[in-house]
């Protein structure tokens, strides 16, 4: 770090969401809501997509995403090159200045800087360095706008979403990394997840204040990101999982504390 830099305390970083792209979000309702049971927790436009919130048991919340705009911006050009799936992590920290200089510190180039509005800046480590996910870090400043607004976006409602199921309880976020040692840097020296092994060859973060965990298993010769999105629930589940929204979610038992 720059002599004189402010330090971030990884401690205080929180796993704030998962997000997923998508073509549309009216698309994702009848899965986020009508299967997993998902409270709708608010949303709006961005730069170049629009997004919705949804949260769950636990207090997990999934974030969809759909492109707007003319075509290439990120998310189309993420859409056509890998298809809808895990898009980016959000993690909000009390210090973007701090946090991004802890990140250069542990050899992360930080790319997206935005900070034109005090009650929201946000910034990014370089993808490519990132494990195949991108994670923003963003910092909520006085007067943020609430997202809890409880309304399902414009048109995604439908009749059999009338009675939705109880929610599921959003675990974790398993994802491939090649070695351990970049696992390490990333989730926890970095971002301040507490590691703990599972088994060989899989380590798990945790953050204090996060509902969600991240799952990475080690593995030497494959691509790097995410895998699976895992969730707990007394419901009946697939026993093979499901795959929606280009994603697999696969039922887990709730992890011991």
């Amino acid at each position: 770090m720059k002599p004189g830099a402010p330090v971030a305390d990884p401690g205080a970083f929180e796993l704030d969401h998962i997000a997923l792209g998508v073509p549309r979000i009216a698309d994702a309702v009848q899965f986020v809501v009508g299967e997993l049971g998902g409270k709708a927790y608010g949303g709006g436009p961005g730069l170049g997509f629009r997004f919705f919130q949804w949260q769950f048991a636990g207090g997990g919340k999934l974030e969809i995403l759909e492109p707007a705009g003319p075509p290439g911006g990120f998310l189309h050009r993420f859409l056509d090159r890998r298809g809808a799936g895990v898009h980016h992590v959000t993690f909000k920290v009390p210090d973007l200045e701090a946090a991004a200089e802890r990140a250069r510190g542990c050899g992360y180039e930080i790319v997206g800087w935005f900070a034109g509005d005090p009650s929201w800046k946000e910034c990014f480590l370089h993808p490519k360095q990132a494990q195949g996910i991108v994670v923003q870090l963003a910092e909520e400043g006085p007067g943020a706008a609430s997202e809890n607004s409880g309304d399902e976006p414009r048109g995604a409602v439908s009749p059999r979403h009338a009675d939705p199921p109880c929610p599921v309880d959003l675990l974790a976020l398993r994802l491939s990394a090649r070695d351990a040692a970049g696992a390490g840097r990333q989730w926890h020296d970095t971002l301040g997840g507490a590691p703990r092994e599972l088994g060989p060859g899989e380590v798990e973060f945790r953050w204090r204040n996060s509902p969600i965990r991240v799952v990475v298993e080690i593995r030497p010769e494959a691509c790097e990101g995410p895998i699976q999105l895992e969730l707990a629930t007394g419901r009946p589940w697939p026993a093979a999982g499901r795959e929606a929204l280009g994603t697999h979610f696969v039922r887990r038992a709730p992890p011991s504390a």
